[in-house]
């Protein structure tokens, strides 16, 4: 019988993101609710991850409650709508869908690799992956709000490859988002930027998986 090729024997884990991979959100329920309530098309997203508001959220700064009273505060300064925190509650509802044909993927993979969640979020992240079923998912969940730093920092994928017990080497990271992409592949992990269940399928197949 013939031997797995060295490539196949490499990877040990799989370092992954949560948004934009295997979970997504629809703009065009944003848009009803900025309807709804007088908020010009886009104007959630734009205040809620503007980096004077994000960031101290998805790095432990300030907790998830305050950064969505903070977004609130802000469509109401910038807009003078005086139901901005109807609209911040409307908005925060929602846990987003998950992706079935990526976490199929990911399910796979996680037979033969650990995987690790690796992803900028509040300190709802946990309520989050109960209410989405995914909280079993994962042998780690490396959140940056609780590193208290994000991706593309370098500490954040130190932190995922020391909980995956692996070398960089021996990772594989999916992530949207370019400059994640870069930051890890810099660290010598293999890394792939998704764009879609099918290129995140030949990927992973390219290196004896899925």
């Amino acid at each position: 019988m013939r031997s797995p090729a060295p490539e196949t024997l490499r990877h040990r884990a799989l370092l992954v993101d949560l948004d934009g991979v295997i979970r997504h959100w629809r703009m065009v329920r944003d848009e009803a609710i900025e309807t709804a309530h007088g908020l010009p098309p886009g104007g959630l997203r734009r205040a809620a991850f503007a980096p004077g508001l994000v960031g101290p959220a998805i790095t432990g700064r300030v907790s998830d409650e305050t950064w969505r009273s903070n977004i609130a505060a802000s469509l109401e300064r910038a807009h003078g709508a005086p139901n901005a925190a109807t609209a911040v509650a409307a908005w925060s509802a929602h846990p987003g869908e998950v992706d079935e044909a990526a976490l199929a993927i990911v399910r796979a993979c996680a037979a033969s690799l650990r995987v690790v969640l690796v992803t900028n979020a509040t300190s709802r992240l946990g309520a989050d992956l109960q209410t989405l079923g995914l909280a079993g998912l994962f042998h780690a969940v490396v959140n940056s709000s609780e590193v208290g730093v994000a991706k593309p920092a370098a500490r954040i994928f130190q932190v995922a490859l020391d909980r995956a017990g692996v070398p960089a080497a021996q990772a594989l990271f999916v992530d949207d988002t370019e400059a994640n992409v870069l930051a890890a592949s810099a660290l010598g992990i293999t890394s792939h930027r998704f764009t879609g269940d099918e290129a995140l399928r030949s990927f992973l197949r390219g290196h004896g998986l899925a």
